[in-house]
């Protein structure tokens, strides 16, 4: 197993650019994963802006509040499997908030995916990744991040749920030493 390679943000773009300009019309999935508030959803669309027709998918829209971590199986059912033959994509955004199924969104194959959030790399979503990515911002940084974007009820939901849950999955499957890049989450935009 190679070390993934520490870079900035516009390094990590421009690599992701020469991998799609060397896959045209051909599905290419790349993976960006990390803890809670370290910047994955802001690259992700830095990602989307550079690279055309780039489609992200974010794992939070396959979370619930009655459901551990996220929805992996229907991440499967809904995206990785069709993209992998060919087909269109067409998964379903749950709401949160009201713990339902909201808008469905569409993908075609032959695009760039980006798949990002917490665990986005996990083991058991066997996705076929062209080059994955770790965010790495400091805890408190995170947390404060947390703290602006879900508020002060939030944040014992984060403490005793969200971070323990990625603390496990960091210690049993140890992304940021298996992932291709590692970035900075707080560099400036």
């Amino acid at each position: 197993m190679v070390a993934p390679r520490r870079v900035a943000q516009a390094e990590a773009v421009t690599e992701i650019e020469a991998v799609a300009a060397s896959r045209p019309n051909i599905t290419t999935f790349i993976g960006i994963d990390g803890p809670g508030g370290a910047g994955k959803s802001a690259l992700a669309m830095r990602i989307k802006a550079a690279v055309p027709g780039a489609q992200v998918v974010a794992v939070d829209d396959f979370a619930g509040p009655r459901v551990p971590e996220w929805d992996w199986l229907r991440f499967i059912r809904q995206v990785r499997d069709p993209l992998l033959a060919g087909r269109a994509a067409h998964y379903q955004r749950w709401d949160w908030d009201r713990d339902e199924g909201a808008e469905w969104h569409d993908i075609p194959p032959g695009v760039v995916v980006v798949i990002e959030g917490v665990s986005s790399t996990r083991d058991e979503v066997g996705v076929p990744w062209h080059l994955t990515l770790w965010v790495d911002t400091a805890r408190e940084a995170r947390l404060a991040r947390a703290l602006q974007r879900d508020g002060e009820a939030m944040m014992a939901t984060w403490l005793t749920e969200w971070i323990p849950s990625e603390e496990a999955y960091i210690a049993a499957q140890r992304p940021q030493q298996r992932l291709d890049l590692v970035v900075s989450g707080e560099e400036p935009p």
